[in-house]
């Protein structure tokens, strides 16, 4: 086998079997968003390998708006792969920057991927503070990142002032890792800014990038201690089942389509679900997470010893979905 194509199957691959389940999920309550905005305006600046992608809420268009970057992962340079998550960010009334931080699967080596990607986020700031844009709000500035953008997102996070980029208030890092390419792990996370809010979610069978990085940010990032590492958990109680791989974060939406394909892009369209984890899972935390300046008791639930972050919702006949395991730091006294 030609060593690109073991090494796309190795970064790529998750295995998702066909459900045999008895029963549907219903929509939970807290996935009944009431959104500000009706529309998503899209902007591509991203035909270089340290170019992005700008969405804006509108429909109204807001005078302002908060920003929150989100890094995909290896290959993922496609919005669509994480579309409907975007859409969910953007019509509460964010401003969604996706930086490209590759030319293709190849030609760009993984110890650049943290410069490019904080390159595409300067330069999506300037175009905010000097294009026709609502403008925008940093003091809430927030980070996404799946697989390896959860490394880039972690690093960036780490190095905002060396980098010029506005301080994260928000970290949040979905089956975060980096395979064999190690360009953007660094030794220690110890010097993450002490008040940001970190979520770490995690898959009990991640075979691709494993939970090594994310047990990693979580041990070193002691002066930080608002952070909750989770696992999700594989449910197959009904249908459709819910899997437990790396890409659990993918929800295509074609509607941010680039037209961009790739192993990953292409195999995003065959594995990628939306089920109660995405909107009750990952949206509902990193939501959280953002309330958490304006909103103690919110903070206290989602970073205390409490178990908000385990109601998923229910299947048809009102069986719980497994609930993820949440660890959370030691205590000192």
């Amino acid at each position: 086998m030609p060593i690109r194509i073991f090494l796309l199957m190795f970064l790529n691959s998750i295995f998702i079997l066909n459900s045999t389940a008895q029963t549907t999920f219903t929509l939970p309550k807290d996935a009944d968003f009431q959104y500000k905005h009706e529309k998503v305006k899209q902007y591509d600046f991203a035909k270089k390998k340290d170019g992005y992608w700008l969405f804006e809420p509108d429909s109204p268009r807001p005078e302002k708006a908060n920003v929150i970057v989100f890094n995909h992962g290896y290959g993922g340079y496609n919005p669509m792969i994480y579309g409907k998550w975007i859409k969910h960010l953007v019509r509460q009334g964010n401003i969604v920057i996706y930086p490209r931080y590759q030319r293709n699967l190849w030609a760009t080596k993984s110890k650049k991927f943290v410069p490019y990607a904080a390159e595409g986020i300067k330069k999506a700031l300037i175009e905010l503070e000097n294009g026709d844009h609502p403008t925008p709000v940093l003091d809430q500035y927030a980070m996404i990142g799946h697989s390896y953008g959860g490394v880039i997102a972690a690093n960036l996070a780490v190095h905002y002032e060396d980098l010029k980029l506005p301080k994260p208030k928000v970290l949040m890092m979905c089956s975060p890792g980096s395979g064999i390419f190690k360009g953007g792990v660094l030794d220690s996370y110890t010097d993450l800014p002490e008040d940001l809010k970190i979520i770490i979610m995690a898959s009990v069978y991640d075979d691709v990038v494993g939970n090594i990085f994310s047990w990693k940010v979580f041990n070193t990032a002691i002066h930080t201690p608002d952070r909750i590492l989770l696992f999700q958990q594989p449910d197959t109680y009904g249908k459709p089942k819910i899997t437990a791989h790396h890409n659990e974060s993918y929800c295509i939406d074609k509607e941010f389509d680039s037209g961009l394909r790739n192993y990953t892009s292409k195999r995003a369209l065959q594995v990628s679900s939306y089920t109660p984890i995405d909107y009750n899972g990952y949206w509902k935390l990193f939501d959280m997470a953002m309330e958490c300046s304006d909103n103690e008791v919110v903070c206290n639930d989602l970073f205390g010893n409490k178990d908000i972050q385990n109601i998923l919702g229910t299947w048809a006949d009102e069986q719980p979905f497994v609930p993820f395991n949440v660890i959370h730091p030691p205590t000192t006294k």
